[in-house]
């Protein structure tokens, strides 16, 4: 290979590059700039998912060590600016990626990218207004008399509690998100429409056992997760099925019309 050549070559890879880091420099600004302006806010915020805990009977929550609070501030701060971001950081890897692919391509990644925050908003929710609501009257029902003269009393730490609630907020968000995986599997070619219609048992026992990993011990917050997950696989068949239907009708519009 000659000189030349070596340049032709050199020229469209440095240019990806150039593009790739301009994009990240604007993901990263939005984060920071996002990130200051939730921890200007970190407090209403924390109070925003400290309000089912409220709900539930428990008005306290304490720290045990000096740093705690602010940590859980800045960790307050990173989330919202993530869930405030993702759709500029969404669009500028679209904006990366869209020049590299074919029109059919686009028209196909498009809805995927749009459904991808509404479903995990929608997780999100319910988590918030269902599922954390059951679990901390459950879990905060185990106070009282032991016996003996003995009683127990929760009192939850700051740092604590929030790790409970986002571990629920993002295991239902991403468990929403499970048309969007499983359609881009079947586009892909990874799998078919017929394996994933075959395999709707595995998928049954797979989401309880994911309900179970990702839930507390008590079994209605299991079943919020594991029949929600049930019902999104089927609706993720359907969704295959109507898509398939359509691309083969495409398909067989485009054969007519070259020949």
């Amino acid at each position: 290979m000659n000189d030349d050549e070596l340049e032709g070559t050199e020229a469209p890879l440095l240019e990806h590059l150039i593009e790739l880091r301009r994009r990240l420099l604007y993901c990263v600004a939005t984060l920071v700039v996002t990130f200051a302006v939730a921890f200007y806010f970190a407090k209403p915020i924390f109070g925003f998912l400290v309000h089912p805990l409220a709900e539930a009977g428990q008005n306290k929550l304490i720290y045990t060590q000096i740093f705690e609070a602010f940590l859980v501030q800045i960790k307050v701060a990173f989330f919202a600016a993530m869930m405030v971001s993702f759709p500029v950081i969404a669009n500028q890897l679209w904006q990366f990626v869209a020049p590299g692919l074919y029109k059919r391509e686009k028209r196909a990644l498009l809805p995927f990218l749009f459904a991808t925050p509404i479903l995990f908003m929608l997780g999100a929710a319910m988590a918030y207004f269902v599922a954390i609501p059951v679990a901390l009257k459950f879990l905060l029902g185990m106070q009282g008399d032991l016996g003996g003269g003995v009683t127990q009393e929760a009192l939850p730490a700051v740092g604590n509690y929030l790790t409970f609630v986002m571990q629920f907020l993002f295991a239902f968000g991403i468990s929403f998100l499970l048309p969007v995986l499983l359609m881009l599997l079947e586009r892909s070619g990874i799998v078919t429409f017929e394996q994933l219609k075959g395999a709707w048992r595995y998928a049954v026992v797979a989401a309880f056992a994911i309900a179970a990993v990702l839930t507390p011990p008590d079994i209605g917050s299991q079943l919020l997760l594991a029949f929600p997950l049930c019902g999104l696989y089927l609706l993720s068949l359907v969704a295959i099925w109507f898509t398939r239907r359509r691309r083969e009708k495409d398909a067989a519009a485009e054969a007519a019309a070259e020949g």
